[in-house]
This record gives C-alpha cells, structure tokens and sequence, in this order.
C-alpha cells in the first residue's frame, strides 16, 4: 500500500538530525560533502513568478523525476526510495539585506549519493518532456561547508538577524568567527512550509562556515 511505502522511504531530515534538526540555540558541526540539484540566479524571492521562485519550481520538477525514477524504463545503480529532501538556499549579497533585488542565490535540493551527473542529465531531459518546462538551469552541485555554527531560527525570515547574533556571540565566546567567501556562504534549510505555516512558525535551519579567530 502507498502508506506502507511511505513509511520506509529513507528520510534525511530522520535519518541525519544533526543536520536538518539541531536546537534553537547555536551549535559548532562538521559537515561533509554533499551533492544537490541546484539552480543559480539574482533577485527578490518574493517576486511573484520571479526567477527565484522558477528555480524553485524546477528544482522539485527534477527531484520528483529522480524520486519517480523506479516507475519508469531508466535505472539509478544503488537506488532506494527516499522522500524529497527540504528545500536550501546558499545567499550573498553586498548590497545589504534590505536590498532583495541584488540578493545572489543558489536555491538547491539535497541528492541522495547514488545520484550521478548522468542521472541528473536524464532527469532534467525528463522533466523538461513532461512538465512542458525548462529545466536547464538545473545543474548538479557539490558542497564541501566543513566546520560551521548552526541554528533553528524560528520565526520569520526577516528576525533572522537576532539568531545570527546569537551565533556571533557564541562562536566570540569559543575563539572563532565567521568565514564567508565565494564558496563559503550563508546556508539556510527551509523546514516549513511557507504557504502552509504561520510566519511565527517557520523553521530554518542557519548555517554560517566558520575558522579559528587569528
């Protein structure tokens, strides 16, 4: 039964908690690498129909053809049955956090690692064919964060500056401090969702990279 079926899909959220559960309150964690669907632009996600929110829109549009995989003629090597991870998002900006417009993205869904590029390639070619829908800009993608200061923020996304201070203030407590570049990025993991939760409500997880103070 579907149900049943349900219930034995490998669940990253259950499966690894440290990294998709952690505690309301600032936490120091080595992440390995990990491979994900992702889709690069610019802009306010807010835009309605804007390019965030077509990223989005084809990252599930992959994923649940990758997910579906099992119920067609093309083979995955190695594959189970798992549920669609969360949704994330790597960000920068150096125009502030106010100015959405110039917010640079990465909007990504985790891959379980039997997932190659090849098998990718075919499901971007399959979704484009069903869904009448491009989905080119999905590209598969590797991150490497290493050692890092996580959070549950809970609330909406624009109190997110009081858990990040929190986090500063702890990594100053134990001799480290944030370390940001073009690979190393603010991380968020969105664990509502938005159109069904309250905005008091949300869960997402923060990640920054972190080093020892020098």
């Amino acid at each position: 039964m579907y149900w049943m079926e349900r219930a034995m899909a490998f669940d990253f959220k259950r499966e690894y908690r440290e990294f998709y559960m952690p505690k309301d309150q600032p936490e120091i964690i080595h992440v390995p690498p990990m491979n994900y669907i992702a889709v690069r632009g610019q802009g306010n996600p807010n835009t309605e129909d804007g390019a965030y929110q077509q990223a989005i829109g084809i990252l599930y549009a992959v994923a649940y053809t990758l997910k579906m995989s099992y119920k067609t003629g093309y083979r995955i090597e190695g594959f189970f049955d798992y549920v669609v991870p969360p949704l994330e998002g790597f960000w920068q900006t150096e125009a502030g956090v106010e100015a959405k417009d110039a917010f640079q993205w990465i909007s990504v869904i985790r891959l379980p690692d039997f997932v190659t590029r090849k098998d990718l390639d075919w499901a971007v070619r399959t979704a484009e064919e069903k869904k009448k829908m491009n989905c080119s800009a999905a590209e598969f993608m590797t991150v490497e964060e290493g050692l890092c200061v996580q959070s549950l923020h809970i609330g909406p996304f624009n109190e997110e500056p009081q858990t990040i201070a929190r986090m500063e203030a702890y990594l100053r407590e134990r001799g480290y401090q944030t370390d940001f570049t073009e690979e190393r990025l603010h991380h968020e993991i969105y664990m509502s969702d938005a159109r069904k939760v309250a905005p008091e409500k949300w869960k997402t997880v923060i990640r920054h990279p972190i080093k020892e103070r020098g």
